[in-house]
């Protein structure tokens, strides 16, 4: 019979056949592994193996022999050079910005999708958000002073105390950290506007697609009362001229949004004496107009969890001024991110077997 000679495939060859079907995971982190989120992950996605390497000093570049046979890489901002990943099919970036990215061979010269984090912090950053807000409005530094001198206070010391009822929020960038800070000021009364570079005019298209921690955010879109979009100067203005009380800057860092508010944005905010709350990236405010803004008396204050530059010059005037609050972007630091990062990569290795989309896939064009 035809065929009838052909032998079956040798153990060696299955072998091989296997190894080249597996999804080899390298996971290059400053932080140690939590074997327990490991191990569910392999549990459930039989044919992946997951390498940990343990980092905690973020250096530039990867060794050949690491990173030959990966096919799935889980990284903070290391990278490979492409030409020694030939088997490199997709990159899960530890954090939620990549402007880091920008300029790596890997992000220019190939079309591998990258995946993000964003929303894994974003119940601990709308935390830190409201921290700062009742905070600045509940005189939180001056009571802590008193405190710290063993004094009695006066209430007629702490000025004008508002409570958050009907203060009007400015949320630019309504995406998973600005949902969820949307939630909470809902909750104090706040009235709530949202901003983002791309309209939003249909309820399907209010909606959130990317990863959101279960039980938090605005996943519909209905919490905002107006919705403001572009990124041009004019409609930002717009948008700032809403009477706002505060407002929350959480939009990604790209050559758009590169000091997309400085002294002429202020002067705007100014009208209401806005409090500024930037949790996004430093370099999106125009640092030098902002304290000056601040000195003018122009805001009502600052929370600045983000900086130009990173570390903060110890000599900066923001580190003195009683109407800031700087910390060195911690703001999204939570016992549940490295849980929540690796979610985002269970989502997508079962929807790489059901071929299917890949949750919080980065946008090359628009850069997020």
């Amino acid at each position: 019979m035809g065929g009838g000679d052909q032998k079956p495939p040798s153990s060696s060859s299955n072998e091989k056949e296997k190894e080249k079907e597996k999804e080899i995971i390298l996971c290059l982190l400053p932080w140690p592994p939590q074997r327990d989120v490991l191990d569910e992950i392999e549990r459930k996605h039989p044919r992946v193996e997951i390498r940990y390497e343990f980092r905690p000093v973020v250096v530039d570049g990867i060794p050949d022999d690491l990173i030959k046979d990966v096919t799935i890489l889980v990284t903070l901002r290391q990278l490979p050079d492409p030409v020694a990943a030939p088997r490199l099919k997709y990159v899960h970036i530890f954090s939620a910005g990549i402007n880091q990215l920008y300029e790596t061979p890997i992000w220019k010269q190939t079309t591998i999708p990258f995946t993000n984090s964003s929303g894994v912090h974003a119940p601990q950053i709308a935390e830190w958000v409201a921290l700062q807000i009742l905070s600045a409005s509940h005189k939180q530094k001056l009571l802590l002073e008193w405190q710290r001198k063993h004094e009695w206070g006066r209430a007629a010391e702490m000025g004008e105390i508002r409570d958050a009822v009907r203060q009007r929020i400015g949320i630019l960038g309504y995406g998973a950290i600005g949902r969820q800070a949307a939630r909470i000021a809902q909750a104090l009364g706040m009235e709530i506007l949202a901003y983002t570079a791309h309209p939003r005019p249909t309820p399907a298209s209010k909606k959130h697609t990317g990863y959101t921690v279960p039980g938090t955010g605005d996943d519909s879109g209905t919490l905002p009362l107006e919705w403001y979009s572009g990124l041009s100067t004019p409609s930002l203005h717009t948008f700032l001229s809403q009477s706002l009380d505060i407002l929350l800057i959480a939009v990604p860092l790209t050559p758009q949004t590169q000091h997309f508010l400085s002294a002429p944005e202020f002067a705007i905010l100014a009208k209401r004496k806005a409090f500024i709350v930037n949790i996004a990236r430093g370099a999106i405010v125009n640092q030098d107009d902002l304290i000056q803004a601040l000195k003018r008396g122009d805001l009502r204050g600052a929370a600045l969890d983000v900086t130009e530059p990173e570390p903060l010059g110890r000599e900066s005037e923001l580190w003195e001024m009683e109407n800031v609050v700087v910390s060195p972007h911690v703001s999204g630091v939570g016992s549940a991110y490295f849980e929540r990062a690796f979610e985002i990569l269970d989502i997508n290795l079962g929807r790489i077997e059901e071929g299917r989309g890949l949750v919080n896939l980065v946008d090359r064009g628009r850069g997020y």
